[in-house]
């Protein structure tokens, strides 16, 4: 690894329940403080999306580099969180990355995703979350998030059969039926 990599440990490699902790010069950079990904407009909102984009690339690197995953699934898991952070979390939430719970992926994978694609199926939305997981996972890791938090939204995540019904029963929707199927899983709390 070439130096200055920001992937590179400064201070050596410890174990967070059998993850790698890493110590990444990146992390200390004052642009990745919790309270910079807080949301109050659409200034904040767009510098965030930014930020998202430059946390992705790391952990992006983290995969292939630490972890040993293929780039093509690296750059499939950077891609679910991505699209997790940045259509649904900050400008549909308006939350800090850093503070979303298992609540939040629930109500993505169990409404907004589905009522936003015009195909919503099980196998993309099982993608998306796997990359949820693993970058709440890697945030575990970095000390943004605590590993409790991290494990029950990687708990939601792999809840796909509670999706697939949810699926299954959005193209089930007759007549009036759709207030009853949003409030099953409502966007509203």
């Amino acid at each position: 690894m070439a130096s200055g990599d920001p992937l590179q440990s400064e201070g050596g490699e410890s174990f967070l329940e059998g993850k790698l902790l890493i110590a990444l010069p990146g992390m200390t950079d004052p642009r990745f403080d919790r309270d910079r990904f807080d949301v109050g407009d659409l200034a904040d909102e767009i510098r965030i999306d930014q930020l998202c984009h430059d946390l992705l690339q790391i952990f992006c690197r983290e995969l292939i580099e630490r972890r040993g995953v293929a780039p093509e699934g690296a750059s499939a898991a950077a891609y679910g969180a991505s699209y997790f952070l940045c259509e649904f979390v900050i400008p549909d939430r308006r939350l800090n990355i850093f503070a979303v719970t298992d609540a939040q992926v629930r109500q993505f994978a169990g409404n907004w995703y589905i009522v936003r694609n015009l195909e919503p199926n099980l196998a993309e939305l099982g993608d998306l979350l796997a990359g949820v997981a693993a970058f709440y996972d890697f945030c575990a890791g970095i000390g943004k998030v605590d590993a409790e938090t991290a494990a029950a939204i990687g708990r939601a995540c792999g809840d796909l059969d509670a999706y697939r019904q949810r699926i299954e029963s959005f193209w089930a929707i007759e007549g009036d039926g759709y207030a009853a199927w949003e409030a099953a899983c409502s966007l509203k709390g």
